[in-house]
C-alpha cells in the first residue's frame, strides 16, 4: 500500500505545483467579469498577470523641436451656420473609425457672435442614476443621460448596440453620440477641447454632458491602477469651484462602496440605490483628469428646442478644423508649462492625427511613450495605431496591438489595426483572421466589416 501511496502523493504534488505555476494562464482563460465578480482581490491580481506599469517606448524618438510651431496647417475658420450632431472626425483622430451620421440633423441656426452670460451655479435634476454592470460605464452613463429627457433605455439596451460582447473594454464617445442620433429622437454632439465655460453654458441651459476622463481608482480599488472612465456632469458652483458628477461605478456620493466578503472568501460590491447630489471634485482636479482624454465630451439635447443654444455655447468649435486648431494652441501652451506630461504629448499626437499630419503625430506619440504612459492607454484611444500605420511603421502597430491584446483579446479596434498592419506587410491570411476577429467581437464595427468584405472579395 505504501508503495502505491508514495508515487500517487508525488503525482498529486506535481499536479498541484503545475496548477499554481500555470494559474495566471488558466485564469486568463476565464472571462474577466466572472473573476471580478466572484474572486477575492488576490485572485483578481493573479488573473491580471505581471503587467508593465507603462507602455514600452519607441526604439528611437525623433527630434521633437518641430512639433510646437505656430500652427499653419489649419487657418481660423468663420463660425459655421449649422450644427453637425456628429463630427466628421473622432477625437481619437481617426476618420475611418467614425460612423457616418444617419440621423436627421437639427435645424439650421446662426450662432451668436457674442459670449453668453452663465450663472455662477447650475444643476440638472430628474436624472436616474445607474450603477454599471461589469465593465459597462459607457452604456450605463449614456442611460443616465437619456433619463434626463424621459428616455429610459437601460444599460442592457444601450450596450446591445454599443458593445454586443460584454467583454468589450471600450466604447468610444463618437459611438455614444451615434447611438443617440440613430436610436432616439434626441441629438448628440461629440467634441474635444472642452472647457469649464462650455460646461457652464450647457448645464445652465438644461443640456447633460458626458465627459471622458482618466481615473486613479480610490480606496480599496487603488490596486487596479489607472483606467479610462465616463462621468455625467450634473452641477457646478463657481464660488466653491466644485463640479458634481454621477458616477456609474462609484455612485452619487463621496462615500465609497465597500466590498463584501462572502463565506467562501469571494468579494462583491453590494450597490444599492443612491440618491446623493453627486460625487464632487474641485475644478483643478476635474480638469487634470479630463485633459487626459483631450477634454472629450458628448452633449445631449432636444434638436427642436436646444440646437440653437448648443451651437451658440460651443461656438466656433462646432467646426472640426477650428476645434483642432484651438486644441493645438492650448496644448502647446500647456506643454511649455509641463514638458514632462505624457498625456499632453499624447493629446498633441491626437491633434496632429486629426489634422492628417501623421509624421508629426508619430513623433508626438513617441515622445508620450518616452515620458511614460499608463499601460491601459491604448484601450481607449487609438491615434498611435493610425499615425504609425500611415507613416509605414507597421511593426510598431503590431507590437502595440499585440501588447494590448495579450491576455485581453477584448478590443475590436486593436484587431482591426493589427489586420491592417499584417495586410500592409503582405500577410493576407493573418489580416483576414484579425478582421474576422474584430467583426465576431463587435459586428457593429463598420471599419472591420468593410475591411473583411474587401479582403474576401
Amino acid at each position: 500500500m505504501k508503495k502505491i501511496l508514495l508515487p500517487v502523493t508525488i503525482l498529486l504534488l506535481f499536479v498541484l505545483l503545475m496548477l499554481v505555476w500555470q494559474a495566471p494562464t488558466l485564469l486568463a482563460m476565464v472571462p474577466s467579469r466572472y473573476v471580478a465578480a466572484y474572486a477575492p482581490e488576490a485572485v483578481q491580481r493573479l488573473a491580471a498577470g505581471e503587467q508593465a506599469p507603462l507602455l514600452p517606448t519607441a526604439a528611437v524618438v525623433a527630434d521633437i523641436s518641430a512639433l510646437l510651431p505656430t500652427p499653419t496647417l489649419i487657418p481660423t475658420q468663420p463660425l459655421p451656420a449649422t450644427l453637425t450632431p456628429i463630427p466628421t472626425t473622432s477625437a481619437a483622430g481617426m476618420p475611418s473609425l467614425t460612423p457616418p451620421p444617419t440621423a436627421t440633423p437639427p435645424p439650421t441656426v446662426t450662432p451668436s457672435p457674442t459670449p453668453l452670460p452663465y450663472p455662477p451655479s447650475a444643476r440638472l435634476r430628474g436624472i436616474t442614476h445607474h450603477f454599471q454592470e461589469w465593465n459597462n460605464c459607457g452604456p450605463a452613463t449614456l442611460s443616465m443621460s437619456l433619463s434626463y429627457f424621459g428616455v429610459y433605455h437601460n444599460q442592457a439596451t444601450t450596450s446591445a448596440v454599443l458593445k454586443p460582447n460584454p467583454e468589450d473594454r471600450n466604447v468610444s464617445p463618437h459611438e455614444m453620440a451615434a447611438y443617440v442620433n440613430n436610436e432616439t429622437d434626441l441629438a448628440a454632439l461629440f467634441r474635444a477641447n472642452g472647457d469649464l465655460d462650455i460646461l457652464r453654458g450647457l448645464l445652465s441651459n438644461g443640456v447633460p454632458v458626458i465627459i471622458e476622463t482618466g481615473i486613479d481608482p480610490p480606496g480599496t480599488f487603488s490596486w487596479m491602477e489607472w483606467y479610462g472612465h465616463y462621468l455625467l456632469v450634473v452641477a457646478y458652483d463657481d464660488e466653491s469651484e466644485t463640479i458634481w458628477v454621477f458616477d456609474s461605478w462609484l455612485g452619487t456620493t463621496n462615500e465609497l462602496p465597500e466590498a463584501t466578503t462572502t463565506e467562501d472568501g469571494g468579494q462583491y460590491i453590494e450597490f444599492g440605490v443612491q440618491d446623493g447630489d453627486g460625487r464632487t471634485m474641485d475644478y483643478a482636479t476635474f480638469d487634470q483628469y479630463w485633459r487626459q482624454f483631450n477634454r472629450n465630451y458628448v452633449a445631449l439635447f432636444n434638436p427642436a428646442e436646444q440646437a440653437e443654444i448648443v451651437t451658440q455655447i460651443v461656438g466656433a468649435q462646432v467646426d472640426d478644423e477650428t476645434m483642432w486648431a484651438q486644441a493645438f494652441e492650448r496644448t502647446a501652451v500647456e506643454l511649455e508649462q509641463e514638458p514632462d506630461n505624457a498625456f499632453l504629448w499624447f493629446n498633441l499626437g491626437t491633434i496632429y492625427t486629426a489634422q492628417e499630419e501623421y509624421a508629426l503625430a508619430a513623433v508626438a506619440f513617441d515622445q508620450a511613450r518616452a515620458v511614460g504612459l499608463p499601460w491601459r492607454m491604448l484601450w481607449y484611444q487609438f491615434g498611435p495605431y493610425e499615425a504609425y500605420y500611415q507613416v509605414g511603421r507597421y511593426q510598431d502597430v503590431l507590437d502595440l496591438t499585440n501588447l494590448t491584446l495579450d491576455r485581453r483579446p477584448y478590443f475590436e479596434e486593436s484587431f482591426y489595426y493589427r489586420g491592417l498592419a499584417h495586410q500592409a506587410l503582405g500577410d493576407g491570411r493573418a489580416a483576414e483572421a484579425d478582421f474576422a476577429r474584430a467583426v465576431n467581437f463587435n459586428p457593429n464595427f463598420a471599419p472591420a466589416v468593410d475591411a473583411l468584405a474587401k479582403i474576401r472579395g
